[in-house]
């Protein structure tokens, strides 16, 4: 009896308990009725997720963050990139090939998935197909008995790495070509034996390219989306218009500074979608169609003797682009005439991870104490799974959640030192919908006051914003609108000591009343209008 008198004071403390433990009946009635709300409490439900949502391919595609694209083919002996269908098979050659090479040039440099050009637009097979002898069954290479296919969903099943392929819609080579009907059937067949020869293919490649003046086509693709969905459950397909994932409107890395996975498909069509509209989705869109970004390591697509790769930072600009953007980056790394990935691009992807690692391996949030204005359920002992800490845990899988009918929603960082960095990644959890419309982070400054040092609009995945270096103690992110009641699942602080962020000419700089305040897209945004247009895939 003292021991639950001790607990109801403990929660009770007011007159009223004091009035009530003088009357030993009433005390006992009102201590058994609260102990019994203390025992049959429940933890608050999760939140109703918001449509659209991801499908788990599509999830699981989000997740996978970077790729490798390898573009390959007789166009790599021709020193071509739109190859004319011509080339004599017997230039196909590569006696040096190590699919095992890609896949673990892949791996060890955090792409978790290789999607390969089964046949480009000159019609060259990169397996033996039934259907047509432009392949590599015609080539010297292996005795004319290799599978390029075959090896590298091989060398991927062994190193767990995902398979994906790319088959060209526009064919140079093939004769039924410009025939609707008949060359529906020849790229359905094709279609069937990739899928349904070489294991689980994680991705399908499709896209829109065609010379100008070529024959009129008229390509199935509700067809071929059929068959690839029925035959690879678990992919998911690319195009410039979808179904699954879309083109981000350009092909030079860069994704919109705003940038929702929500899209219209009834507002695109292959070869035919307005770039501003892919590059930036669309916030009443009714289907879930995240962005892919796709670009090449090299100015072509296919490999160049006489090019060479971007540098490490010019790949760590992508990622920030990309990635950081709420998109998939598709990085086309080009194996050359031996078969193999060359050296020069080895270096250059083993020197990105590097940077990689150096800034987002220590996540200063970490060390600090992690506030918010509001908790679903409050602070409850059995209501901890939407607690702001789960900010902390990486993945989207735990999140913070505010209590419904709230339009105040903050999180507070206090790192109980000062501390300098330059770079903050949100993430939500898509699995619950893209919702935040609009955000901004503050930080105390030397006279204790929040000064706004970043504004942003989407988040979706993965939101990772760069700004002039700031030494503060306290940050908060401020949500200004969403979709629904915002969730965050994940906040990272880190420090960027590689890139070239606005004027500041120290490492650290206290913010002050005079601060400038930096919007990290727009400075981004500066230097996409710098970049040249590499020539279409």
């Amino acid at each position: 009896m003292e021991v639950l008198a001790n607990e109801l004071d403990h929660h009770l403390h007011n007159p009223i308990t004091r009035s009530i433990s003088n009357n030993p009946l009433i005390f006992i009635t009102v201590l058994l009725l609260f102990h019994s709300t203390i025992t049959t409490s429940f933890p608050t439900p999760s939140p109703i997720p918001i449509l659209p949502l991801p499908s788990s391919q599509q999830l699981s595609w989000q997740l996978s963050e970077m790729a490798l694209f390898l573009h390959f083919g007789t166009n790599t002996f021709t020193d071509s990139e739109w190859g004319t269908g011509h080339a004599d098979p017997s230039v196909f050659n590569p006696t040096a090939l190590n699919a095992t090479q890609w896949v673990a040039v892949a791996k060890e440099n955090g792409f978790s998935r290789v999607i390969l050009t089964a046949k480009h637009h000159d019609g060259f097979c990169l397996w033996p197909s039934d259907y047509t002898d432009y392949s590599v069954k015609s080539s010297p290479w292996r005795g004319g008995n290799g599978d390029v296919v075959g090896e590298l969903a091989k060398a991927a099943q062994e190193a767990e790495i995902q398979l994906g392929l790319y088959l060209s819609p526009w064919d140079r080579h093939e004769p039924t070509y410009g025939k609707t009907l008949e060359y529906n059937e020849y790229y359905m067949a094709q279609m069937t034996e990739l899928l349904t020869r070489y294991g689980n293919v994680k991705e399908v490649w499709l896209d829109g390219a065609k010379g100008e003046g070529e024959k009129d086509m008229e390509y199935f693709f509700e067809n071929w989306f059929s068959l690839i969905h029925q035959l690879q459950p678990s992919s998911v397909i690319f195009s410039d218009a979808g179904p699954d994932v879309r083109w981000s409107g350009d092909e030079e890395g860069f994704a919109g500074t705003t940038c929702w996975s929500l899209f219209n498909r009834s507002n695109a069509a292959i070869g035919g979608t307005d770039a501003k509209y892919s590059q930036g989705g669309d916030p009443l869109g009714h289907d879930w169609v995240p962005p892919e970004c796709d670009v090449s390591i090299r100015p072509g697509w296919f490999w160049h003797e006489s090019e060479l790769p971007k540098s490490a930072t010019n790949l760590l600009e992508l990622y920030y682009n990309s990635v950081g953007r709420n998109c998939l980056l598709l990085l086309n790394v080009p194996p050359n005439s031996s078969g193999l990935i060359s050296e020069q691009d080895i270096k250059v992807l083993q020197e990105f991870s590097n940077l990689r690692a150096s800034i987002f391996s220590q996540n200063l949030a970490k060390s600090a104490i992690v506030t918010a204005s509001t908790t679903r359920g409050g602070s409850c002992s059995n209501n901890t799974q939407f607690n702001s800490n789960s900010i902390l845990e990486e993945g989207v899988f735990t999140y913070w959640a505010p209590k419904k009918n709230q339009t105040h929603w903050i999180i507070y960082l206090d790192f109980q030192e000062s501390v300098s960095f330059n770079v903050v990644q949100i993430q939500e959890p898509i699995q619950m919908g893209q919702r935040i419309v609009k955000f901004h982070v503050d930080v105390v400054d030397e006279d204790g006051e929040w000064r706004e040092v970043l504004t942003g609009s989407t988040v979706g995945f993965k939101r990772i914003l760069r700004f002039p270096n700031v030494k503060t103690q306290r940050l908060r992110l401020v949500i200004d609108k969403s979709r629904a009641e915002p969730l965050v699942a994940y906040l990272g602080v880190y420090v960027d000591t590689v890139s070239i962020i606005g004027n500041t000419k120290s490492n650290s700089t206290s913010i002050s009343s005079s601060v400038i305040n930096f919007n990290g897209s727009q400075i981004l945004h500066q230097i996409v209008n710098n970049r040249t247009r590499v020539s279409s895939i």
